[in-house]
């Protein structure tokens, strides 16, 4: 009886067999696994930058690049899906532009018997949270999915990134006081003030005469003579009381009390306002300019 068994694994490929009085019996297991698990086996921020630095104003175009690998088949790989997202935020958090971003469809490159190449994009916006940012890459397989979260610090260098700190701002691009006689002070005109980076900044500011970068004393030059710097003149709140108003210089000054905070409302840009005064001395004619310099500093 023995024998029929062994001759029997011979033919269907599996061995059977028993012991001294049947005391105990081996038999073979098997199954046949029709559908693998897709895995991503690497990701990849911004072919490997440590560091990145956002567009002023504007999005910057960020990709993960990952590989997936597929026992089916690389061709098999239906769909992927990205989250970009900051450390102060998580992988399930809803979108937002300071620290949160979805991919819901990764673009699909090319693939061989395993494997397929993916490339997942985000628009990040100038004002997303500066530090340390994790690329979470999932892929579908028909009912199958698997997902594997790279964070910056846990794989290798290549996968790490940071969000470098981006002082930007942009300015009303004309100061204009208008038409004045010798002796005339401007009405107030507004230079408002907006935040195009991603955190608070303060403002230093500084003036010069069109025909010199250099602090020569002037602020604006005339067709016929010239104003000197300290006769443009400005504050944060307005108003026509001169007490108020600070002399402009040629040698860059912080302007106190005012911090423009970085964006966090996605549909609202930060704009905060400061006002300037002219004062015409004795005797310039004729059209006359000059520049202001205002500079974004790190905030306190």
């Amino acid at each position: 009886m023995a024998t029929l068994y062994f001759t029997l694994s011979a033919l269907f490929g599996y061995s059977f067999s028993q012991g001294l009085l049947n005391r105990n019996v081996s038999v073979d297991t098997t199954v046949n696994i029709t559908n693998a698990i897709p895995e991503v086996l690497f990701v990849q921020i911004e072919s490997g930058a440590l560091n990145i630095t956002l567009n002023p104003g504007t999005t910057k175009a960020i990709t993960c690049n990952a590989t997936v690998r597929d026992w089916n088949g690389g061709s098999t790989v239906v769909n992927v899906t990205a989250i970009f997202y900051h450390n102060s935020s998580s992988n399930g958090a809803t979108d937002d532009g300071n620290d949160h971003y979805t991919n819901s469809s990764c673009f699909l490159g090319n693939f061989d018997n395993y494997t397929r190449n993916v490339t997942c994009t985000f628009p990040v916006w100038y004002y997303a949270n500066m530090g340390n940012w994790t690329c979470n890459v999932t892929a579908f397989d028909g009912n199958v999915t698997f997902n594997e979260s790279v964070q910056n610090y846990s794989r290798s260098n290549f996968n790490r990134t940071n969000i470098d700190a981006l002082l930007a701002l942009n300015v009303t691009p004309l100061i204009d006081y208008g038409n004045l006689s010798v002796g005339d002070t401007s009405d107030p005109q507004q230079g408002n003030i907006t935040n195009l980076g991603n955190r608070n900044i303060n403002i230093s500011i500084r003036g010069f005469s069109n025909t010199s970068y250099l602090p020569n004393g002037l602020g604006l030059v005339c067709d016929i003579g010239n104003i000197t710097v300290q006769n443009e003149k400005y504050n944060i709140i307005g108003g026509t009381n001169p007490a108020t108003y600070i002399n402009l210089s040629n040698v860059s000054t912080s302007i106190g009390n005012l911090t423009v905070l970085q964006q966090t409302n996605d549909s609202q840009q930060v704009i905060n306002t400061t006002y300037w005064v002219l004062y015409v001395p004795p005797n310039p004619f004729g059209r006359c300019n000059g520049t202001i310099v205002f500079q974004a500093e790190k905030a306190a």
